[in-house]
């Protein structure tokens, strides 16, 4: 076996060659680790490299197969989490000068839970301060770049956790997802990135309040049953986490295969209030989601429609964001972004009024949501209305010729943040310059299941993973 071939490898296959101890993980390890100092300059998608902790935690993965004990479901696969996620005694900075020497002295549940499992994390992936962009840059680290152009975005905020899945730095990442921060990057980089039910992972420590009621830890991938199998290691209840999920006793995994005998699929290009889209994500998302018909699935163009949530987003975010960092605004204003201080901005003059009406608005969308699925199994969408576009810039100022508002290009992610619902990003396509295309596939609360499912009957029907990024 090639690297070339260790490097695309699908997780679940890796672990089954290490376990039998075909390939260790130490020598897995030390292949990523050269890959990533060949790779990662051009990239920028690590920003603080754990290689160290790597080899000590591949040695403990492969003489505990030599022991014969028990062995975890991610055993010796090596990872990469979001630079938001704490690590005991590594580095973490949230993508902000304000915690750039920040180091923590616990470790985040989801995070001890892969390490648990067996994983090996290789370091931190970049991201935007906060997390509060769909484009990933920093005032530390700069920007990271599209593994398929390096002239364009990988997308955020886990923008660096998925140009280093794509281009074979690791073989998961775990992201996190307030807005659509798993969605966006997968979408634009060709990964697979699914944000289970609100819940369904627990997040402890957060940062702040705006993490509290919006934010959604997911795996990054190239197959989905990586996926499957990595949520399965982190999902279920922890007392630390008021938010998180019972658990369901289903293993994603070993179901996820299974394909439902009846579904009915809606899709929308717009639901009935985006403009603008760009002509090769209309076309590409239109025929893959009629591609499920082949599986005996109904499939229709659903007539669904809602108001456009960016206003009620906005709001809740706005004032969580200026609530978290109102003291840091006044001591040490220096230090933030300055579009991070824009993005508080919008929350300083909120009222009480002002955050119960999108509270109310909020109850209304969800409601919305359920009575959709009473007649629907799944909604499918674009990820985002146009592909990965320049450096440089946080939002495209056009979209298909038109004149756009700086979130017109990501319309249907952060609706589903604030409904709570399970969503994916799946590839399903490339543009005219050769950069990947996303669908969203989405499913009803509680429903990560079928999400998992219908997402790898897609993969069967339309595959990606045979093309890979090149880099000179």
């Amino acid at each position: 076996m090639n690297k070339e071939e260790i490097y695309f490898m699908p997780a679940y296959e890796l672990r089954d060659m290490i376990k039998r101890q075909e390939m260790s993980s130490q020598e897995i390890t030390e292949i990523m680790i050269e890959r990533i100092g060949q790779i990662n300059p051009k990239l920028n998608a690590f920003c603080t490299p754990t290689f160290e902790l790597a080899r000590d935690a591949a040695k403990e993965a492969d003489e505990a197969i030599k022991k014969g004990g028990p062995l975890g479901l991610l055993h010796g696969i090596p990872i990469s989490i979001k630079d938001e996620m704490p690590l005991k005694g590594v580095r973490t900075t949230f993508g902000s000068k304000l915690y750039e020497n920040y180091i923590p002295e616990e470790t985040d549940i989801s995070v001890q839970r892969l390490q648990e499992a067996g994983s090996v994390i290789l370091g931190k992936t970049n991201m935007p301060e906060f997390g509060c962009f769909g484009v990933t840059y920093n005032l530390i680290f700069g920007e990271s770049r599209n593994p398929w152009n390096l002239e364009r975005t990988p997308g955020g905020s886990t923008g660096g956790g998925a140009a280093a899945v794509v281009s074979g730095l690791c073989y998961l990442s775990l992201g996190a997802d307030g807005g659509g921060s798993i969605r966006i990057p997968s979408s634009l980089c060709g990964a697979y990135g699914i944000k289970p039910s609100f819940g369904r992972v627990p997040v402890y420590p957060t940062s702040g309040l705006h993490y509290e009621s919006l934010i959604h830890y997911g795996p990054i991938v190239r197959y989905v049953k990586d996926a499957a199998l990595m949520l399965d290691a982190m999902k279920g209840p922890h007392e630390a986490d008021m938010y998180a999920l019972p658990e369901q006793n289903i293993s994603y995994f070993e179901n996820v295969d299974e394909k439902p005998n009846k579904l009915k699929i809606g899709y929308t290009l717009d639901l009935g209030f985006s403009k603008v889209i760009d002509p090769d994500v209309k076309e590409n998302v239109e025929k893959s989601a009629e591609k499920f018909s082949k599986l005996g699935w109904e499939v229709e163009k659903t007539k669904f429609k809602i108001k456009n949530p960016e206003r009620c987003f906005l709001a809740i975010y706005g004032v969580t964001v200026y609530y978290d960092l109102i003291k840091d605004l006044k001591k040490n204003p220096e230090l933030i972004d300055p579009e991070v201080v824009k993005a508080a901005a919008m929350g300083e003059g909120s009222t009480g009024v002002d955050i119960a009406r999108a509270m109310s608005l909020r109850k209304k969308y969800f409601d919305q949501f359920y009575h959709y699925f009473q007649e629907y199994d799944i909604l499918i969408t674009p990820t985002t209305n146009l592909p990965a576009f320049e450096l440089g810039q946080l939002y495209p100022s056009m979209i298909d010729g038109k004149m756009v508002s700086p979130t017109a290009w990501m319309p249907f992610t952060a609706i589903f943040n604030l409904t709570g619902l399970p969503a994916a990003s799946i590839p399903c396509g490339w543009s005219s310059e050769g950069l990947p295309i996303g669908m969203q596939i989405v499913g009803r609360r509680f429903d990560d299941l079928t999400v998992l499912q219908v997402s790898k009957a897609f993969e069967e029907i339309a595959p990606w993973q045979d093309k890979k990024p090149t880099f000179n």
